[in-house]
């Protein structure tokens, strides 16, 4: 529990760290799990009022000692590094009592029993058996959780409760389908029976909740989505490290913009002369359905053969990585990397999930899902989430030390979406040819989409753009057809961090650029890459303090 110490306090740094995040592990254990802590693995979130208020008061006394250890008894990376950690407890604070994810989306806590649920099956840390008594235990504390969203969550934006009402819809199916799937070889009779069981309730639970929601919920949801540009600032301020103003990150962001379609264009001109009609072309040469994830998965090892020819990052072992289909339960991304925690004991392996054609679509919808998976565009869909974007970096994270930078419950949004995002362009800077001008093509395509999430993202919560503006914000500046621009867009209200993409992205670039004028001949982008990597979740001011022993500016 976090207490008040005295101003004279000589407690180690590393003890609080210690202790703060043993708090978080119990407190968050969904977080912990995807750590690689499993202390915890039988409990669900709490998220009733009275926790939430516990775990307030809790935060202002983790606030209050860490105040209290004397900066003299400190080293100076220590100083920087409980800079991080109170950032980070306010921005907890900030999220409790101001963002109020608890009390305005529902599918806050789909997210929460999905990721619950999923890394029980996903990572096989524990036996089998293990595994599925621990989910049933999570199963049955279901009912309260829905009981705690159906107290908190009263009047949400209408998008967020129909954002809920599909999430909750993907929970659904992961426990009546896949958990079934998931543990039919156990051979305990009686803990299968316990499943079932378990299941059972936890299924009625959230029909009921759905039905709830879809009635009494989302037919008289008038709350508004926006932040406001203060809640907004403070967000990426908290959160990031980031004290741009937020009208100098619009300005830069479009600036980026103009550039990078400028460079699309141009690049489009060598195929053909009208841009929109050379990428609607290149979108429509695609893998088909049962091609998809054949396709992905040769492309990993060509990846890992550039990455080490070129000098460009260290490359642990890379043999555990599996390319599968989306769960239902997370079909509304089109792609994404789950690996093992940094403090996992054992060696796991990482899944890199492809959103594969739904067959039951129209023929239609499955043309256009694929359009998203063109030629063009896989090879920098792979360079983000696997090399050497999330799989290495994640990689990366267990070799370091020190918990503070190890733990995702402390890593900024800017840091793991940047270096991804960043990674991308670091292959085509470096001559990475396969693919040639349409792979290119496909690249800086990547690089508007996360530009306009930034003007859009900005926009929507500090100003006074519609939903419908930012959907052809997207198809015009994009290149994005209607269905994925709409998408994009309604994501942006329930998700603002994903400005960060792009920002992250800058962010890291303006620190090489810095570290390239201060090391000049001796600039090395292997050792720099390698550093980045070892100094792990600090956010990019302190990374920039470890680096060039001063913050100088995240962004120009």
């Amino acid at each position: 529990m976090g207490r008040t110490r005295s101003s004279h306090s000589v407690e180690p740094l590393s003890h609080f760290i210690d202790e703060y995040l043993a708090y978080l592990q119990e407190s968050h254990p969904t977080e912990a799990a995807f750590d690689g802590i499993h202390l915890h693995d039988d409990l669900l979130e709490n998220y009733s009022r009275e926790s939430l208020d516990a775990q307030a008061r809790d935060l202002g006394g983790w606030s209050r000692r860490l105040e209290g250890i004397a900066s003299s008894t400190l080293t100076a990376e220590e100083r920087l590094e409980r800079q991080v950690l109170a950032d980070g407890i306010r921005a907890r604070l900030f999220s409790l009592e101001e963002l109020r994810p608890w009390q305005r989306n529902p599918q806050h806590y789909a997210t929460t029993l999905a990721d619950s649920l999923g890394g029980q099956v996903l990572f096989a840390y524990a036996s089998l058996e293990e595994r599925a008594r621990r989910v049933v235990s999570k199963l049955r504390q279901v009912p309260r959780l829905l009981d705690a969203a159906t107290k908190n969550v009263t009047d949400p934006p209408g998008l967020f409760a129909k954002v809920g009402l599909e999430s909750f819809q993907g929970v659904l199916s992961f426990v009546e389908q896949d958990l079934p799937r998931a543990f039919r070889s156990l051979d305990d009779m009686h803990l299968l029976s316990d499943l079932a069981d378990a299941s059972t309730l936890a299924t009625d639970a959230l029909h009921a909740y759905t039905g709830h929601l879809r009635e009494g919920v989302a037919s008289r949801s008038r709350a508004s989505f926006r932040l406001g540009a203060d809640k907004f600032a403070q967000m990426l301020r908290l959160n990031e490290g980031i004290d741009v103003p937020v009208e100098r990150l619009l300005e830069i962001a479009l600036r980026e913009l103009a550039a990078t379609r400028e460079e699309f264009e141009k690049t489009a001109a060598e195929l053909g002369n009208d841009a929109p009609q050379v990428w609607a072309d290149v979108k429509s040469r695609h893998p088909g359905a049962g091609e998809l994830l054949g396709v992905v998965k040769g492309h990993l090892e060509e990846l890992v053969t550039f990455i080490q020819k070129q000098r460009l990052v260290s490359v642990p072992d890379h043999k555990a990585l599996r390319v599968a289909p989306t769960p239902d339960s997370y079909r509304w991304t089109s792609a994404s990397l789950w690996a093992p925690g940094a403090f996992e004991a054992t060696p796991l392996p990482a899944y890199y999930y492809i959103t594969t054609v739904d067959p039951r679509w129209a023929p239609e919808r499955q043309e256009e899902h694929l359009r998203d998976f063109n030629y063009a565009m896989l090879p920098s869909i792979s360079m983000h989430e696997a090399y050497p974007g999330h799989y290495l970096h994640f990689a990366h994270l267990r070799d370091i030390e020190k918990p503070i930078r190890k733990t995702m419950l402390l890593m900024p949004v800017s840091v793991v979406e940047g270096w991804a995002h960043y990674s991308e362009q670091l292959m085509f800077d470096n001559g990475y040819e396969k693919g040639g001008t349409e792979a290119k093509l496909g690249q800086l395509a990547e690089a508007l989409l996360r530009l306009a999430r930034t003007v859009v993202g900005i926009r929507l919560h500090t100003e006074d753009l519609s939903v419908e503006q930012g959907v052809r914000f997207f198809q015009e500046e994009a290149f994005l057809e209607e269905s994925t621009a709409r998408r994009e867009a309604e994501r942006g209200t329930f998700d603002p961090g994903y400005v960060l993409y792009a920002l992250g992205k800058l962010m890291l670039l303006q620190l090489r650029a810095d570290e390239m004028a201060a090391k000049g001949d001796d600039f090395s982008q292997k050792r720099f890459h390698d550093q980045f990597l070892a100094q792990g979740g600090l956010p990019f001011w302190a990374q920039r303090q470890l680096m060039l022993g001063e913050r100088g500016r995240l962004l120009e």
